[in-house]
């Protein structure tokens, strides 16, 4: 779903305002718009009210934690298409697979990943 401006739409749900600002930024500079969230209610609103074409999900949230959220829209027949990422420092095995298991597209261990990765992840998703 293309806006009017032809951008793509990334929510970008991440509670560290500096990652968060970061990816925002780094994201920007490759013409997606970007929206984000700081905690998992607030994701859940957002995504219905702006139905993003990609998430980039953090779990370690306050309130509901990123599994409850990747939970909640993959139930949601508006929202369960959209492509969901999830970007963490939590990078066990059954993290990964319960990710995968709720829906996840993707699961990358914020260690182990550069933005340069999380954008060219991104970009392959959205082509």
């Amino acid at each position: 779903m293309e806006n009017d401006n032809g951008k793509k739409k990334v929510l970008i749900v991440e509670d560290d305002e500096f990652l968060r600002s970061l990816t925002a930024k780094r994201l920007e500079k490759e013409n997606y718009e970007i929206i984000t969230a700081v905690d998992g209610e607030s994701a859940l609103t957002i995504a219905a009210d702006t139905k993003p074409d990609m998430i980039l999900l953090d779990l370690l949230l306050p309130g509901l934690n990123g599994f409850q959220v990747l939970e909640k829209i993959k139930a949601d027949d508006g929202l369960k298409s959209i492509p969901i990422i999830v970007f963490s420092n939590l990078g066990q095995k059954e993290d990964i697979e319960k990710a995968k298991n709720l829906g996840a597209n993707d699961f990358l261990i914020k260690a182990n990943f550069t933005l340069d990765d999380v954008v060219e992840k991104i970009t392959t998703y959205m082509a």
